[in-house]
C-alpha cells in the first residue's frame, strides 16, 4: 500500500485547508465560542459550495465517490482548524451508510446533505455500553413496523439534526433505523461536552416507526452497524491527528520563541525529549488512522486494526496536549488561552465512540480469536 498523496488527493487537501483555515482564527473561534451558535453555519455552506461535503458519497448519490482516506484529507483539516462542524456524524457515519444502504427514499437526504441543507446526526452511544456496535436499545416488531425503546447519550448534533440514524436491537441482532426527531416519543435534550461541541440525549419511548425505517436488510443489520461504528471511529482517529498536529506544532514554536535563563525553552533537553515523545505519538497515530482507512476503503478492515487506530487516538492523543499544555507553563493552565481548545477537543475525540480501555480489550479479544491478520 501506498500512502503518498496523489495530485488530487494534494488539490482536495489544501483546499480544505485554505477554506477551513481562512474561517477558524484564533479570534474568530473565540468570538464563535461567545456567540452561543452550534456550528457555523456559513463554513458549512462554503464546504457544501466547494463540493467538500460529497467526498464520501457515491457518484450515484451526486458525490465524488471517493474513500475515506480521502475525507479523512478533511477531517484532518477540520481537527487542525479546530471548526465547529458536524462533519463526522454526518459524512462519514451518515451519510455513507444511506448511500450504501439505504432505500429510494432513505438516499434522498443524500443530496440535500451535499448542498449544505442537512445535518444527519447518529445516535449510537449509551450510559454503560462497552460496545457501540451491541446496542441495548430495543427495537421490537410492531405490525408492519417497529417500536424503539431506549436511550442514547452524547449524540453529536443530536438538536440540530433534520434526521436521526439510531442504532437498536431486534430479534435478529443490531440493526440501523432512519428517524425523524418529531417522531412522537422522541425526546432530545441538550448535554454539555468537553469541548464545547453541541451534544444530546435522544431518548425512545415506544417510537413507532413504518417498516421501511430500517436501513439496509435487517438481516445484514449486525453488519451495516458494524460498519457504521467503525467508520466513525477511524474518522474520529484521523481528526484527532489534525489535533495533535497542531498543539505541538503550536507547542514548538512556543518553545522556540519563548527565553528562559537567556536561552530558547525549546534548547532545553528535556523539553526536546518531550517534543519528540510527542511527534512519535503524531506519526503513529496518522499512520495506524491510514491503515484502518485504507482497509475499510479496500473493503477488508480489521477490528484489531480500526480499534488500534481508536486506541491511538485516545493514547497518543491524550499525551500530545498534555505535553502540549505542559511545554507552555502557565500558558497552556490558562482557559482562555488557544491551545486549551485543542487539550478539550482531544480529550472528547479521545473518549467518544470508544476510549483507550475499550480499544485494548478489543484489541485483545481479536488477538484471542484468531481474528487478525498479518498485511500481504
Amino acid at each position: 500500500m501506498d500512502f503518498n498523496l496523489s495530485d488530487d488527493q494534494r488539490d482536495l487537501r489544501d483546499l480544505a485547508s485554505r477554506i477551513l483555515g481562512d474561517a477558524t482564527s484564533d479570534e474568530a473561534l473565540r468570538d464563535f465560542a461567545a456567540s452561543g451558535a452550534p456550528y457555523d453555519a456559513a463554513l458549512w455552506r462554503t464546504l457544501a459550495e466547494a463540493g467538500l461535503l460529497g467526498i464520501a458519497v457515491s457518484e450515484a448519490g451526486g458525490g465524488l465517490g471517493l474513500g475515506l482516506i480521502d475525507l479523512g484529507l478533511l477531517l484532518e483539516e477540520q481537527g487542525r482548524t479546530l471548526a465547529p462542524l458536524p462533519l463526522t456524524g454526518t459524512l462519514a457515519m451518515a451519510a455513507v451508510a444511506l448511500d450504501r444502504e439505504g432505500s429510494e427514499a432513505q438516499r434522498a437526504w443524500l443530496p440535500k446533505v451535499i448542498a449544505g441543507e442537512a445535518i444527519l446526526a447518529c445516535a449510537v452511544e449509551e450510559v454503560g455500553g462497552l460496545d457501540p456496535a451491541r446496542p441495548v436499545a430495543r427495537a421490537e416488531a410492531e405490525g408492519n413496523g417497529w417500536r424503539l425503546t431506549g436511550s442514547k447519550v452524547a449524540v453529536p448534533y443530536g438538536a440540530e439534526a433534520q434526521a436521526l440514524l439510531v442504532t437498536a436491537t431486534t430479534a435478529d441482532g443490531p440493526a440501523l433505523f432512519l428517524v425523524d426527531p418529531g417522531t412522537p416519543g422522541v425526546t432530545i435534550a441538550a448535554q454539555a461536552s468537553t469541548s464545547g461541541e453541541p451534544q444530546a440525549m435522544v431518548t425512545l419511548d415506544g417510537v413507532s416507526l413504518p417498516g421501511d425505517a430500517i436501513v439496509g436488510d435487517a438481516g445484514a443489520g449486525e453488519r451495516i452497524v458494524r460498519e457504521l461504528v467503525q467508520r466513525g471511529q477511524v474518522a474520529l482517529a484521523q481528526r484527532q491527528v489534525g489535533v495533535a498536529a497542531e498543539a505541538l506544532r503550536r507547542t514548538a514554536d512556543y518553545s522556540s520563541n519563548r527565553m528562559q535563563f537567556g536561552k530558547a525553552l525549546g534548547s532545553f533537553q528535556a523539553v526536546q525529549q518531550r517534543a519528540a515523545d510527542a511527534f512519535i505519538d503524531v506519526e503513529a497515530m496518522r499512520g495506524t488512522a491510514l491503515l484502518a482507512a485504507w482497509q475499510i476503503d479496500t473493503g477488508a478492515a480489521q477490528e484489531a486494526d480500526i480499534a488500534t487506530a481508536k486506541y491511538w487516538a485516545a493514547a497518543g492523543g491524550h499525551r500530545v496536549v498534555h505535553t502540549a499544555q505542559h511545554l507552555h507553563g502557565g500558558m497552556g493552565a490558562d482557559v482562555t488561552y488557544p491551545i486549551h481548545r485543542y487539550f478539550l477537543t482531544a480529550t472528547q475525540i479521545g473518549e467518544a465512540l470508544g476510549g483507550q480501555a475499550p480499544m485494548a480489550a478489543r484489541i485483545g479479544a481479536a488477538i484471542a480469536s484468531g481474528k487478525t491478520e498479518p498485511l500481504a
